[in-house]
């Protein structure tokens, strides 16, 4: 499936239709009004066609947040319930439905494609969807290890596609984003810590084999991870979903997920990372070693048990920088990031901003520009989960990297993926940046990737 033939073709066709999706000019305190794209797009002509692969709670908020500009035109998911629910509630029953994501990447009138499947399923057709010539907004985690960000990163270049990650944070203008231009401005001094406060991960009883309902794909939804049995115990406490090893509950399976270290991980240590990169501290990690508590036990690095949830429930890890600088990950305080310097420290989450550089900005406030240069000069239009799709619209019709780009998501990931190999083989690792490899530890470095499945190799033609 090479269409790169085309690519001149629908980099002219989605300029065109996103022409109006960028007006708004970067303001670094006040966003623009929240009809500005909306009244640019009135024009049925002006709307973006989009593909959705992966109908569940995620896909469809996001596309309930770019609904201004996007027109829902194909809807692709294994299970059968949500495409024709999201079919209705987005696109009044009108878009293509289909269960094989290639069906959408081989549309010529579909430019970009919205990929929020299960996490094991996100490589493959990110890569797939590159090579398709389509630009992507694709939620985190990006991959299942280490390796496959490397594939990421190498087709991207490749193909010069624009790829966002779901990582919202780096859009949240007022907190994290204002956070990291109290750091650029150099209000913290040079950084000593930084923590990465992201909660603990639930435990499971033994969940039995289960029958998946007829609408569900099992097999498909599987994908590139091993062959395995479905599993689901009713538990309507539970928001209805129960205890399974399918929907949404497959973040805290280490066959389809990194459980907390990449679901909140992704975002945490993303903040972390992105503040010690704009304060020039720009080295990967040295080392990682750690404290954690799984649910079921461990040998040579694989759960012994496969009837129940097996990521790490608590921890709490240590990677060393250069420069005596640190980054901590753990599961025991409050949610959010606490960045210290030897000037000061701040705080920030999903809901405050905090610390003494934050109190002292009533009297020495920041720069006029100085947002909108940690958010690299782009426009900023809405804020939080919409600002980050106004980027991605932009920097797809500017053809510019997005604020939230695979080769930065990958750095930082890199580390929440060495903390799962960390916890799962209970003993420090060295990590050499240049290479990307595990120093001095053959297992170690066995887990850097993973078989796929017979059938569900990535198709690089």
């Amino acid at each position: 499936m090479n269409q790169n033939s085309s690519l001149p073709n629908q980099r002219r066709r989605f300029l065109k239709a996103t022409a109006a999706a960028s007006a708004a000019v970067a303001s670094p305190y006040f966003f623009s009004s929240p009809k500005t794209l909306a009244d640019e797009t009135r024009s049925k002509n002006d709307r973006i066609s989009i593909g959705m692969i992966g109908a569940g709670g995620m896909g469809n908020g996001n596309m309930r947040s770019a609904k201004d500009w996007l027109d829902v035109v194909a809807v692709c998911d294994v299970d059968e319930r949500r495409v024709k629910k999201t079919n209705e509630s987005l696109s009044k029953g009108k878009a293509f439905e289909c269960s094989d994501y290639r069906e959408i990447l081989d549309r010529k009138d579909i430019d970009v494609v919205h990929i929020a499947t299960p996490d094991h399923w996100h490589t493959k057709p990110l890569i797939e969807a590159m090579l398709a010539g389509k630009d992507v907004y694709c939620e985190k985690p990006l991959t299942l290890t280490i390796d496959e960000g490397k594939q990421i990163r190498r087709v991207q270049k490749e193909t010069g596609r624009i790829v966002q990650v779901g990582t919202q944070q780096r859009s949240t203008f007022h907190l994290f984003v204002k956070a990291m231009a109290i750091v650029a401005e150099g209000r913290l001094g040079r950084i000593r810590e930084v923590q990465a406060a992201i909660g603990g991960a639930p435990t499971s009883p033994s969940i039995p084999v289960a029958t998946p309902d007829p609408a569900l794909d099992w097999d498909r939804w599987l994908g590139p991870a091993p062959k395995a049995d479905y599993r689901l115990l009713t538990d309507q406490n539970n928001r209805g979903r129960g205890k399974t090893n399918g929907h949404y509950e497959f973040r805290w399976w280490y066959e389809y997920s990194g459980g907390k270290l990449t679901d909140w991980g992704a975002h945490h240590v993303d903040i972390c990372s992105w503040a010690l990169k704009l304060n020039g501290q720009t080295a990967g990690p040295l080392s990682i070693s750690g404290t954690t508590e799984h649910p079921v036990e461990f040998k040579d690095g694989y759960p012994v048990q496969n009837d129940r949830y097996n990521t790490a429930t608590s921890f709490k890890f240590d990677v060393q920088y250069p420069g005596d600088t640190r980054m901590i990950i753990r599961s025991d305080t409050d949610n959010g990031v606490l960045i210290t310097g030897d000037k000061g420290r701040i705080f920030v989450s999903r809901g405050r901003l905090a610390g003494k550089p934050v109190e002292e900005l009533a009297d020495n406030p920041l720069p006029e520009d100085a947002i909108a240069k940690v958010y690299k000069n782009l426009p900023m239009e809405r804020n939080e989960r919409q600002a980050h799709w106004a980027n991605f619209l932009h920097c797809s019709r500017e053809g510019k990297e997005p604020i939230s780009d695979v080769h930065s998501h990958m750095q930082m990931l890199n580390v929440c993926h060495l903390a799962g190999i960390c916890a799962r083989l209970g003993r420090e690792l060295k990590w050499d940046d240049q290479k990307e490899q595990i120093v001095g530890d053959e297992e170690a470095n066995s887990f850097l990737s993973r078989p796929y499945r017979s059938g569900y190799e990535i198709d690089m033609s």
